[in-house]
């Protein structure tokens, strides 16, 4: 893994492919990290400058703004793309929260997009896992989220995303237990959890700003979800297909939160000819 240099914070990033190549940028869902789109390094086309990052704040990147919001998180990743020199349109794909930083990222800066990829995305329905939920609670946010450096707690928390329970590996409840120690982790991520919704779930203001915005520019998009989500469930699908009647779409069965892990060759297979149809 390296690190980029931005606005005086160290942002962490993985990259594969020839540096020429048309950028596919890779964004991860709240209180996570690159590691979650380590399989499509090697899965995507082999001609493409592949770059996951560790979003402003997120993972082992430091944050850039002391306030964390869907435009601040837009803005961080756009500002670590130009310090890594990417000045081609790239193909977005976002995981989750991830999903939401991309289409505003796209409305933000839409020259500089090509396409957009959403994987289970946020935006496009109230209903969320209480895990999320509870944290709107006074007093009740920072104590959870400090929790979540026990080893147990974020076996819980892993197991939530999969369908297929042996995906929860030692080494990726490792990983959540490191991110979880960081020293901004749970400041952080109270933050975006309170920008994007509350106790009653996923706030519909920005949501019904945000989807026609992203809707006129009429971006070639590709929807995929897993059936048994238990963060964002896949009834939010059909709303995503009412906001983007003319984006594709694909729900992949007895699959969870992260269909890019746990479906990894069928995944690559749906991305791979909607990248090249463009």
């Amino acid at each position: 893994m390296n690190y980029v240099e931005v606005s005086g914070a160290r942002i962490r990033y993985h990259e594969t492919g020839p540096a020429g190549g048309p950028p596919i940028v890779l964004l991860h869902g709240i209180g996570r990290s690159l590691e979650d789109w380590e399989l499509q390094h090697s899965r995507l086309p082999s001609t493409h400058r592949i770059i996951s990052l560790d979003m402003p704040g997120f993972g082992l990147s430091q944050r850039l703004a002391p306030v964390i919001s869907l435009g601040s998180l837009a803005d961080g990743v756009w500002a670590t793309l130009s310090a890594l020199s990417v000045d081609r349109p790239a193909d977005l794909m976002g995981n989750s929260l991830g999903g939401a930083v991309a289409m505003r990222m796209t409305v933000d800066e839409p020259d500089r997009v090509r396409t957009l990829t959403l994987v289970n995305s946020a935006g496009f329905g109230r209903t969320v896992t209480a895990a999320l939920r509870i944290l709107a609670l006074p007093g009740v946010g920072r104590p959870l989220l400090r929790r979540m450096a026990d080893p147990r707690i974020a076996r819980r928390t892993e197991r939530s995303i999969f369908f297929d329970g042996a995906l929860v590996t030692r080494e990726r409840i490792e990983t959540a237990v490191k991110i979880a120690r960081q020293p901004d982790f749970a400041a952080v991520y109270l933050q975006a959890a309170r920008a994007l919704g509350g106790v009653w779930g996923v706030a519909p203001a920005w949501r019904r700003e945000l989807l026609p915005q992203v809707a006129r520019l009429e971006k070639p998009t590709l929807l995929v979800w897993g059936s048994r989500d238990l963060i964002l469930p896949s009834a939010h699908l059909a709303a995503a297909r009412l906001a983007f009647p003319s984006a594709q779409s694909h729900l992949f069965p007895d699959t969870g939160h992260m269909p890019q892990i746990e479906r990894p060759d069928e995944f690559a297979a749906l991305v791979r000819p909607f990248l090249e149809a463009y």
